[in-house]
């Protein structure tokens, strides 16, 4: 289970697409990691697991698969042998017979959380102040302008689908808890990072670190990578 010059996939969450993640995908091709962020379609979870898991199929070798918020629990639900290790980056992390929407509503939410409702489509958008007030309180005026235009809203159908067995029980897991997240609030995280026994990395970071605090994001990708690397070469 060598995870020696594994490809890291990157799996964005809702209201959000694979540039979310540029300032960890320009860090880690700078230190020569094959670098792909997995583009999740929002509509179902059926849809966004089977579109993963297409992005996997183009993997040669094995891989680091980390999800944002919402993506944890489509990381957990794929069944791919290339995968060696998980980690999330304030994400959810149903265990079998939950939803996204149990684990994402466990707790009393953060005052400042947005209040969520589908539109005459069928979807769920971010009001856009909710970006500045709860989704990236710590971006720049020009990145939450960002945040904003390129947001993809999510389909109910995503979040109320029961999970199987998560992946997360038999691979080793990382989670990095965000403090001072707005979306997710930080017990929650520890609860459901501390379920999982993962190796937790707990920052005084918001809801979207890998944009506000790249560096800690990256830190902890490394810390797996070294980790299972050392693990599989005892």
């Amino acid at each position: 289970m060598a995870i020696n010059n594994a490809t890291v996939v990157l799996v964005h969450g809702a209201w959000a697409d694979g540039s979310s993640w540029a300032k960890v995908i320009i860090a880690l091709a700078a230190s020569g990691f094959k670098t792909i962020a997995a583009p999740l379609p929002l509509t179902s979870f059926h849809d966004d697991v089977a579109a993963l898991d297409r992005t996997l199929e183009r993997v040669e070798g094995p891989v680091l698969l980390a999800g944002h918020a919402y993506a944890g629990g489509v990381i957990g639900a794929t069944r791919s042998e290339k995968v060696k290790a998980l980690v999330y980056v304030a994400a959810l992390a149903p265990d079998e017979g939950e939803t996204v929407a149990d684990v994402f509503t466990r707790g009393t939410p953060h005052p400042q959380a947005p209040k969520l409702a589908p539109d005459a489509h069928g979807l769920m958008y971010l009001p856009e102040a909710a970006f500045a007030a709860a989704f990236a309180q710590n971006a720049s005026k020009e990145e939450l302008a960002v945040l904003a235009a390129v947001q993809r809203p999510i389909s109910p159908a995503c979040i109320t689908v029961k999970v199987e067995r998560p992946l997360w029980r038999d691979r080793p897991t990382w989670f990095l808890v965000a403090e001072q997240d707005r979306m997710v609030i930080s017990e929650n995280q520890r609860f459901m990072a501390e379920r999982m026994r993962a190796h937790v990395r707990s920052h005084a970071v918001d809801h979207a670190p890998m944009l506000t605090a790249p560096t800690i994001v990256l830190d902890v990708l490394h810390q797996a990578l070294a980790a299972v690397t050392a693990h599989n070469a005892a």
